[in-house]
This record gives C-alpha cells, sequence and structure tokens, in this order.
C-alpha cells in the first residue's frame, strides 16, 4: 500500500470511531432513496466503500455482492451487519484505487459517498471500469460539489479543512465519471445538486 493509500486508511481507521454518530441524520434522510434505487444492482457486485455496512441492508439479496473497504476499523464495525445480511455478503480490505479482481468480473458496481474521499478519483475510477464487465452498470450515490455558486464557493473554501478529517465536498464526481471512460446514462438529484444518483454504463 503506497503511502497516500497509507495515510487514507489511517484517517478513516480514526473517523470509524464516530462515523455512525456524524452520519445518523443523513442515514435517516437517505434510507428512502438508497431503498428505492439500490434494487437495480444485479449478479456479482462490487460495493465500493462499506463503511460500518449501515447501507448493507438495502442491498437486494439475490445478488452476490463483495463491499470493500480501506479502513480494516470500519470493516470491524461493519463485520456484525454482514453476518446478519440474509443474502451473499462478503468483507474485503482493498483500495479501489489497487483492486486485487481480473478484468470485466463484476456485473455491477456500486459506490456509496466514496468518490469524495479517494485521493486519486480518476486512477480508482479507471480500476472500477477496468473490472467491470462490458455493458455493465456503475451506480453511484456520492457527494459532489454543488453548481450552485454561492454552495459552490463555500465548499471551495471549507474542503481544505474537511479533507483532514473526512471527504472532500467540491468534487465534480460526474466529469471524472465521464473522464474515467463511462457513459453517463442517468443523474437524479437527492439533496439540492449535492447529493446525486448517478447511472453510468461501460
Amino acid at each position: 500500500m503506497d503511502s497516500e493509500a497509507n495515510k487514507t486508511r489511517k484517517k478513516w481507521d480514526l473517523a470509524s470511531q464516530f462515523f455512525d454518530w456524524i452520519t445518523w441524520a443523513d442515514d435517516k434522510r437517505f434510507s428512502p432513496f438508497k431503498k428505492r434505487l439500490f434494487k437495480k444492482i444485479r449478479g456479482r457486485t462490487l460495493l465500493v466503500g462499506a463503511g460500518t455496512g449501515n447501507d448493507f441492508r438495502f442491498l437486494p439479496v439475490d445478488a452476490q455482492i463483495i463491499a470493500i473497504d480501506i479502513s480494516p476499523r470500519m470493516l470491524a464495525k461493519a463485520a456484525l451487519k454482514a453476518n446478519a445480511f440474509p443474502g451473499s455478503l462478503e468483507l474485503k480490505e482493498a483500495d479501489v484505487c489497487a483492486l486485487d479482481f481480473p478484468e470485466n468480473y463484476f456485473d455491477t458496481v456500486l459506490s456509496v459517498c466514496t468518490f469524495c474521499s479517494v485521493p486519486d478519483p480518476l486512477r480508482g475510477l479507471r480500476e472500477i471500469y477496468r473490472v467491470l464487465r462490458l455493458e455493465g452498470y456503475f451506480y453511484l450515490f456520492e457527494h459532489v460539489r454543488s453548481r450552485i455558486g454561492p454552495i459552490g464557493i463555500l465548499f471551495d473554501l471549507l474542503t481544505p479543512l474537511s479533507r483532514r478529517f473526512g471527504p472532500e465536498l467540491n468534487r465534480d464526481t460526474v466529469a471524472n465519471v465521464r473522464n474515467a471512460g463511462f457513459k453517463i446514462v442517468r443523474e437524479e438529484n437527492i439533496y439540492l445538486d449535492i447529493v446525486k444518483w448517478i447511472e453510468a454504463k461501460k
């Protein structure tokens, strides 16, 4: 693991101690959307950003899911929820920028609030492109930079602080997904234009 990945792992290991408390309100707010949207998942699926496992309950039980996270402490908290999941769900410590899977391996990839935190997002997105089969779908439930002028500027100002302890607030993830080679087939605003559901195809 390179130095940047190791730094990221340490940051999220630390965040795992208070992650559920900090994300409690968002978990309540976005649960209905996740319950509706995650039904699109099919077949062998990679979940990028397992976190503490709060989203496992929205995953379809008829898919074969591998959930990854760079933080072993996040995964330790996720393990109990994974054990209670009634379908096929495997946890794996991994860096999305260096995936240990063959090309064209997954039918579907799902990313949940992850690409606001990956140090080199384009590299990670290209890795996802590599492991996703042709015509496979990449679904993202992501926090992005607002295109609303004052909000976007505020996020730019806050990002140097926020990245020290958590995510970056001003990522243009939609553009990054396109630049990684995907075709955007749908984009839905979940909260203003800050939290989005993005459907992309290889």
